[in-house]
C-alpha cells in the first residue's frame, strides 16, 4: 500500500485547457493537451497525448510517489489508453516505486480496447446529433456549438460562465473516433463521478460505461452529483470532496 496520500494529476477533457481547472487544481499538475494546441490542421491525435501523460506520471513515480489521476470528459479516455502500465501494483511487481493508485472519472469515457468515444453514441443511436451538437471543420477540428448550455450547464453566474466559455479552444474531433489500445481500468483501482444532469455525456452513457467495466470485473467506486457535464467548475467543492474522499 501506498503510505502517502497520493498526487492528483489531472487530465483535461476536450476543448479545455489547464485554465479551466484553476479552482479545482491548487498546485496540482494539469497537462495542456496536445489536442488543443490550436494547430490548424491538427498535429496531435488521442494517442498524443495518451503519450504525454505516461510521461508525468512516470516522473513522479519514479520519484516515489504515489499518484491518482482525476480524468475529465474526453480525458478518460487519454488516461485509460495512457496509464495501463503505470498502476502502483504493477509497478510493486516490477520493483519500481510509486504509480497510480486510483483513477477517477469525472464524467468521463471509459471503454473496452478496440472501443471509441463514437461507439457508445452509435450504440444508443445518437450519431445523428454529432452535427447538432458539435461544429466540425473540414481539418476535423470542433467545438461545441452551445458550451453553456451543453458542455457546461448549470450553476454558475453568467459572468463566471463567460470566463470559463473563453478558454475554450478548438480540438481535434478526430479523438472521438480514435480507438482503445489499452484500459487502465484493468489494473487500477477505479472511483466514478456520475452526472445527472450532463448534456455532454448523458447519464445513461455514464451508466452504460460502469456497467461495461463492472461487467469486466472492475469494482468501481460510485458518486453522483446532480450536475452538467463541467462539474470541475460549477460544483467545486462536491467534487474536491469526493476526491479527497476516493483517496482517503
Amino acid at each position: 500500500m501506498a503510505t502517502s496520500k497520493p498526487e492528483l494529476v489531472i487530465v483535461c477533457g476536450a476543448w479545455h485547457v489547464p485554465a479551466n481547472y484553476d479552482k479545482l487544481r491548487s498546485h496540482r499538475p494539469v497537462p495542456h493537451l496536445p489536442t488543443v494546441n490550436c494547430s490548424r490542421p491538427p498535429t496531435a491525435d488521442m494517442y498524443t497525448d495518451s503519450d504525454l501523460i505516461p510521461k508525468i506520471v512516470t516522473d513522479l513515480s519514479d520519484a516515489g510517489r504515489s499518484v491518482a489521476v482525476l480524468m475529465h470528459s474526453y480525458g478518460g479516455t487519454v488516461g485509460t489508453n495512457g496509464l495501463a502500465d503505470l498502476g502502483f501494483e504493477t509497478r510493486k511487481k516490477q520493483g519500481l516505486p510509486g504509480g497510480v493508485t486510483r483513477l477517477i472519472y469525472l464524467s468521463a469515457s471509459a471503454h473496452l480496447e478496440g472501443e471509441s468515444m463514437m461507439d457508445i453514441v452509435e450504440e444508443f443511436g445518437q450519431t445523428n446529433l454529432i452535427p447538432l451538437a458539435f461544429d466540425f471543420a473540414d481539418d476535423q477540428t470542433c467545438i461545441s456549438r452551445h458550451p453553456r448550455d451543453l458542455l457546461v450547464g448549470p450553476g454558475l453566474s453568467d459572468e463566471d460562465l463567460e470566463s470559463y466559455v473563453k478558454l475554450l479552444v478548438r480540438w481535434n474531433g478526430k479523438g472521438m473516433y480514435q480507438t482503445l489500445k489499452h484500459c487502465a481500468w484493468r489494473k487500477i483501482p477505479v472511483t466514478y463521478i456520475l452526472t445527472t444532469k450532463d448534456m455532454t455525456v448523458p447519464l445513461d452513457y455514464q451508466k452504460r460505461m460502469v456497467l461495461t467495466m463492472e461487467a469486466e470485473g472492475c469494482e468501481i467506486q460510485q458518486f453522483t452529483l446532480e450536475s452538467g457535464h463541467c462539474a470541475n467548475i460549477t460544483h467545486v467543492e462536491e467534487v474536491a470532496k469526493i476526491v479527497d474522499e476516493a483517496l482517503a
